[in-house]
């Protein structure tokens, strides 16, 4: 932080009746609670005064705990011990605190890498809580009283072991933003015909299949800015899906992850068009295409676009390439199965970051002059037919990074400092990282 802004926040903090703040963000170790704590930072430093509060054995009086933490308005660990100590530990300081009273102001509680911590039922007595964080925790269930929390507007959940919901969850009608675990397919199950939710404006990792209702279900939540799911749906289904996802008018970000039916492998992906959605930015699909027409249907606000195992069969670029800011590209494994890539003058004028990950068919890549004049990343991984880098990438003057990994050693030769071949097309380039 810089100097400046640290000095105002240290001195807005001294009139707010908050302890010190160090460069870490912690409590100074030189500094005593004298008085009322409103946002109190878990460094697991015996120096600070908070410690034996938290993790020892403290029998401070109920009287001198309440005048501590009674105005905490926020609470952050950085407890990342592995094993069920710092579970406990926090859960039996919650508990201990909400029982005398503490904590009736407190807003934002954030548990990022505290190993399962062990939320107690009497959490439901936080009503001002607003901020719940609790991302790589890998905790396994919620407490069904969570479902009281009804000023809740963040709830983090992602890298949890959580598959299932509580069905309270549903009542929190104040919740904005919602994370859940993609990976350990977290399902999203709405009550069909009911109203809650439905101005939730981030759901991402959901995980949805057949015992999800779409219709007077998914279809109800009409105010998302980012949605991304994981999903196992028949094609009857997925067109339900696809055609709620083109209502969506004020989404800015969409990830969407097909998968097959023991959620190893990609499986068919279907979308309708997507111009309609004006704010859209971001996309990333996972899985096979099935209408690749969609492609010129992609919408003109699109900044960056990720495909992964779409199985193209035709060269993606002359339509990408009608996309007038696109910044961010990257086509990865099995996205595009043809042998020749031809990137045309004057196409994607904007593109700054550009990505091909192990397209196993692509042979031929030609760069004309005049296009991606402003590309400054390029990463070539795994395109193992690939014989060389393109003539036009020597035209690329404000290139700053070309990442080779796990390519042919006969491609690397061609680009060898000063005795490849191809070293004159790349000469320019100030960072050459080649790796496997």
């Amino acid at each position: 932080m810089h100097h400046l802004l640290r000095g105002n926040w240290l001195s807005k903090a001294k009139e707010a009746n908050s302890p010190p703040v160090n460069s870490k963000g912690s409590a100074s170790k030189s500094s005593h609670y004298t008085s009322m704590v409103l946002q109190l930072a878990d460094h697991l430093d015996k120096q600070d005064e908070c410690f034996p509060h938290i993790h020892g054995n403290n029998t401070v009086s109920s009287s001198s705990l309440k005048k501590i933490y009674g105005e905490l308005c926020s609470f952050v660990s950085f407890d990342s011990r592995e094993g069920p100590v710092p579970g406990e530990e926090i859960g039996n300081f919650f508990l201990k605190c909400i029982a005398v009273g503490c904590f009736k102001k407190l807003q934002v509680v954030d548990l990022e890498g505290v190993f399962r911590p062990k939320l107690p039922d009497s959490i439901e007595k936080l009503t001002p809580l607003r901020y719940l964080g609790l991302r790589w925790t890998y905790l396994q269930t919620l407490p069904s009283s969570i479902g009281k929390l009804l000023n809740l507007r963040t709830l983090d959940l992602k890298r949890t072991y959580i598959s299932t919901l509580p069905v309270s969850l549903w009542k929190m009608k104040q919740l904005q933003l919602l994370y859940l675990s993609e990976i350990f397919c977290c399902k999203f199950v709405p009550p069909r015909n009911n109203n809650t939710l439905i101005d939730i404006q981030t759901l991402w990792g959901a995980y949805v299949n057949e015992e999800t209702p779409i219709k007077d279900g998914l279809d109800r939540l009409i105010n998302l800015r980012k949605l991304g799911l994981a999903f196992q749906l028949i094609l009857l289904e997925q067109k339900s899906l696809a055609n709620w996802i083109t209502k969506l008018n004020y989404l800015e970000s969409l990830r969407l992850r097909s998968l097959d039916h023991e959620a190893a492998q990609a499986s068919n992906i279907y979308l309708l068009p997507l111009s309609g959605l004006k704010k859209l930015s971001s996309i990333y699909l996972f899985g096979r295409i099935v209408n690749p027409v969609i492609m010129d249907n992609f919408p003109k606000s699109l900044t960056e676009i990720t495909l992964s195992v779409s199985g193209l069969i035709e060269d993606p670029m002359p339509k990408l390439e009608k996309l007038p800011i696109l910044r961010i590209l990257g086509l990865y494994a099995g996205s595009y199965c043809g042998r020749k890539m031809v990137c045309s003058s004057g196409g994607i004028p904007l593109l700054r970051i550009l990505k091909l990950w192990e397209l196993e068919e692509l042979d031929e890549w030609t760069v004309v002059e005049g296009t991606l004049t402003i590309l400054r990343q390029v990463e070539i991984r795994s395109c193992n037919k690939l014989e060389m880098i393109p003539d036009g990438l020597k035209f690329l003057l404000h290139c700053r990074e070309l990442m080779i990994t796990n390519m042919p050693d006969e491609f690397k030769a061609r680009i060898s400092e000063s005795q490849g071949q191809d070293w004159h097309k790349i000469a320019h380039v100030p960072s050459i990282i080649i790796k496997d």
